[in-house]
């Protein structure tokens, strides 16, 4: 319950409020400044009522405007709700002015007291979870990568890992699972952050022109070569050049980068001089390279230079717990970037996100996400509206003990309740019949930020 302080000295006040409130708050009273920060250090309460005629001015305004002050001091973020007579107007409106949240005036109406201070408690808890949301991206290493699960964290662990050391690294995934993602964040926790980090896909660019792409020409070296033109490998000196899907590459192009790996010298096409360049490569495909290799359209020593340390991101269905919190992203970007009054994901919607099998990935429930938020005429998006089949909610147990199967079953509960509520613990807390401080100590224990 919500933990409500009252500053009033009047004992009849004091009374009237408590009885008016208790059943919706935790109440704690205070009849004078020192009683008030003394309750307030011990509940830390985030909303306050405050009376402005306290002693030893019991019938001016000045002792309750230091303890407003003390209040804002102590506990800037608390709410502070004063309580005015109704000829003293101008100095609820010079409290705001000062830093309360708003005013009510005596005699009050209950009920219209007990909205004011609702508000006031859902404002708290909307602002503290948006602090500790921008506390959570800003220690967050990886940028735009979002991870509940165990699978995704320990990818995420990996990055941190190899991040620093100046290595060739092969990240391998399906299409749609984040690949460039990753090679970003390896960039960015690099000692290289600070320079180019240059992204080329082999399978867009036509054969017979990703060679001056890559290593770029000398002016003449072709009909059209008008002027000298740097390839992406030197404009990522200092910095990463990301391979996307270099799979695809050919196979007399696959000569040349790995004599560049060798070497880390460059030649553009119609020169002769051999430019050093200092770059970290960092490859992505969705392919089997080893297959590749078998069938003889993959060179293996170019395999072994690109795959110094390998990072495989595993496809979003076997990412338990991911997709659902991805979808709610992506549904609070593009309901705010169309402008679209829909605030949830309905529980058949959730369920059905949980189940589907996402074989186009990241992609793919993005794609989902943003046609149902056009086209979705309520509040909350229905599973009709993704297109997807809602489907029973049992957790799949063949090869869990019952601990694990608890777990499981606890943390899928955890996620769907906070993703059905936007993040909101209070309502999430209420879907699951458990306090706040238990559905804390729940997201603490699955690692789930909120």
């Amino acid at each position: 319950m919500n933990k409500l302080l009252i500053i009033e000295d009047d004992l009849g006040l004091q009374k009237q409020l408590k009885w008016a409130l208790m059943d919706d708050f935790e109440i704690s009273i205070a009849g004078n400044r020192s009683e008030a920060m003394k309750q307030l250090k011990v509940h830390m309460s985030s909303v306050v009522t405050l009376d402005l005629g306290l002693p030893p001015d019991a019938s001016g305004v000045t002792e309750g405007f230091e303890v407003l002050g003390a209040i804002r001091e102590m506990a800037p973020n608390t709410k502070i709700i004063m309580l005015t007579s109704n000829d003293d107007k101008g100095n609820a409106l010079r409290a705001i002015k000062l830093g309360a949240y708003d005013y009510c005036q005596k005699p009050f109406d209950e009920e219209a007291l007990k909205l004011i201070i609702q508000r006031a408690f859902n404002l708290y808890e909307l602002e503290e979870e948006n602090r500790q949301l921008s506390e959570n991206s800003k220690s967050s290493p990886l940028e735009g990568v979002i991870a509940t699960s165990v699978q995704m964290m320990d990818v995420c662990k990996m990055v941190e890992r190899v991040a620093p050391a100046d290595v060739t690294t092969l990240v391998l995934g399906e299409s749609g699972t984040g690949k460039e993602l990753i090679a970003r964040a390896l960039h960015q926790l690099s000692d290289r952050a600070e320079h180019r980090f240059v992204a080329i896909n082999c399978a867009a660019i036509p054969e017979n022109l990703l060679e001056s792409e890559l290593f770029g020409y000398e002016k003449g070296a072709f009909t059209g070569a008008v002027k000298q033109t740097i390839g992406k490998i030197e404009h990522a000196n200092q910095g990463t050049l990301f391979l996307d899907e270099v799979g695809d590459l050919p196979q007399p192009l696959q000569a040349k980068l790995l004599r560049f790996l060798q070497e880390r010298t460059v030649e553009r096409l119609g020169g002769r001089a051999e430019v050093p360049v200092d770059v970290r490569v960092v490859c992505a495909t969705h392919q089997d390279l080893k297959l590749k290799m078998e069938q003889g359209t993959f060179r293996e020593d170019l395999y072994y230079r690109i795959s110094e340390v390998v990072i495989d991101i595993p496809p979003l269905k076997q990412r338990v717990g991911d997709a659902v919190v991805i979808a709610r992203v992506f549904l609070d970007c593009y309901a705010k970037k169309m402008k679209r009054p829909i605030k949830c994901f309905t529980k058949e919607a959730i369920s059905a996100i949980e189940r589907y099998e996402w074989p186009g990935n990241i992609r793919e429930l993005e794609n989902k996400i943003k046609r149902a938020v056009i086209l979705e005429d309520g509040d909350a998006i229905s599973a009709e509206a993704l297109e997807l089949e809602a489907k029973d909610d049992r957790v799949e147990v063949e090869s869990m003990n019952l601990k694990q199967a608890r777990a499981e079953l606890e943390k899928q509960l955890l996620i769907r309740a906070l993703s059905q509520f936007g993040g909101n613990i209070s309502q999430a807390a209420d879907e699951l019949g458990v306090s706040r401080p238990t559905l804390y100590s729940m997201m603490k224990k699955y690692g789930i930020a909120p």
